[in-house]
């Protein structure tokens, strides 16, 4: 199946407008300790509000979206996240905020299952595809500190009804664009449904690659949540060095992405997977015993790098594991799965505090070890684009290759 490049850069633009507003959760939590005088622990809830709906979430939308195609969702998915995150400013008591930020998770959850499926068929065979709509959710994040430093930092609280417009302005292109391109895609999706009805699920492959993809997201968080501290306190680096380590985290997770993609292009998907768990296992490492922050900061660009080779691979290899049931696939691997390196955070914090910060990432260390070892179990199996392609033998549908 080609790719649509068309139609993935439309989905992928919805991914940047998407997690805008992911993004911008985290970086109006400053301005609600200042302006309202909100505690640690008040600002922890706040933010759990969106990360915790959003994940837990996921696998609800997932299974509504596999019973019958809802597009709909994708910009009702950025509406409300956007409403949400524009509401904080116009309520008042931790509640009411507590309620909104929420309301943006529930928005997010709904939008990452029906897009990714959009874009898995949108990507056809290519892997590269899917990292670009991956990265285009990266780069929303990105982009969100920026928007609120402008709109909040010059009008307060009582601007953050200006942040509405993105998702204002993306659902009426997606509207525009879906009654064009109607036909052509409910066509298109009747095909896709007829071949998938031949393919079987393989529930205890997707199990096997669900622990996988647990055991990368509880390093991932270790690091997101402590590498500026472990620059700061353990190598005495300065609060700048801190937030540049961090910032190049983030940076090298996008261009490992679309290495990743690149890469199962070119050598297939497992190489890809298992050359991104062993060279993060290296990378990692030279995290955890850095001598010095020049070496922290080389090790942490390796480390975004390589733990983010097998992030696209992992969606489609999740989709073709369930075929019948891809939004189902990518929201408890991006939502359910994900979460729980952000579960484990608090158990993190408390080894910290008795160990030190080397401690937690040798903890760390440890889960992607199994996590790598998980990875070189997973089959591979045959895309649905390429099974529709297959021409089946002796009169008996064509079999998926493992």
């Amino acid at each position: 199946m080609p790719i649509k490049k068309a139609q993935l850069a439309f989905l992928t633009s919805t991914h940047t407008v998407n997690d805008l507003y992911q993004g911008a959760v985290p970086a109006l939590l400053p301005y609600l300790m200042v302006q309202r005088g909100y505690s640690y622990t008040a600002i922890s809830g706040i933010a759990l509000a969106v990360t915790g709906l959003s994940t837990a979430f996921q696998p609800l939308f997932g299974l509504l979206a596999d019973r019958r195609p809802r597009g709909w969702l994708v910009p009702v998915g950025f509406l409300t996240a956007g409403a949400g995150v524009s509401a904080v400013g116009l309520v008042h008591g931790y509640v009411l905020t507590w309620l909104c930020v929420a309301l943006a998770g529930v928005g997010l959850a709904a939008f990452h299952p029906p897009a990714t499926s959009e874009a898995r068929v949108a990507a056809g065979r290519s892997q590269k595809g899917m990292s670009v709509f991956s990265v285009g959710g990266t780069f929303g994040a990105s982009l969100a500190p920026a928007l609120v430093t402008v709109v909040v930092g010059s009008m307060g609280l009582s601007g953050t009804p200006l942040l509405i417009m993105p998702a204002v302005v993306m659902a009426v292109l997606w509207v525009l664009r879906r009654l064009r391109s109607r036909r052509t895609e409910t066509a298109a999706a009747a095909g896709v449904q007829a071949v998938v009805a031949h393919v079987p699920d393989e529930w205890r492959s997707f199990g096997r690659l669900v622990a996988v993809v647990v055991g990368w997201s509880v390093p991932y968080v270790s690091i997101t949540a402590l590498v500026s501290l472990h620059a700061q306190r353990t190598l005495h680096a300065g609060s700048g060095a801190g937030a540049a380590v961090l910032t190049s985290f983030t940076a090298a997770g996008a261009v490992g992405t679309l290495a990743g993609g690149w890469v199962a292009d070119r050598w297939g998907r497992l190489r890809a997977v298992r050359a991104g768990y062993l060279l993060g296992i290296l990378a990692l490492a030279g995290v955890l015993w850095s001598p010095s922050f020049a070496v922290l900061e080389v090790c942490t660009l390796l480390c975004g790098v390589t733990m983010f080779l097998p992030f696209a691979p992992q969606v489609t290899l999740a989709q073709d594991y369930l075929p019948n049931r891809p939004g189902t696939a990518s929201g408890l691997t991006l939502g359910l799965a994900m979460s729980v390196g952000g579960l484990t955070s608090p158990l993190f914090g408390v080894l910290a505090d008795a160990q030190g910060l080397r401690a937690v990432f040798a903890a760390a260390l440890a889960v992607f070890v199994l996590a790598a070892c998980l990875a070189f179990r997973l089959p591979d199996r045959r895309p649905v684009a390429e099974s529709a392609a297959a021409e089946p033998a002796d009169g008996e549908p064509a079999r998926t290759g493992a």
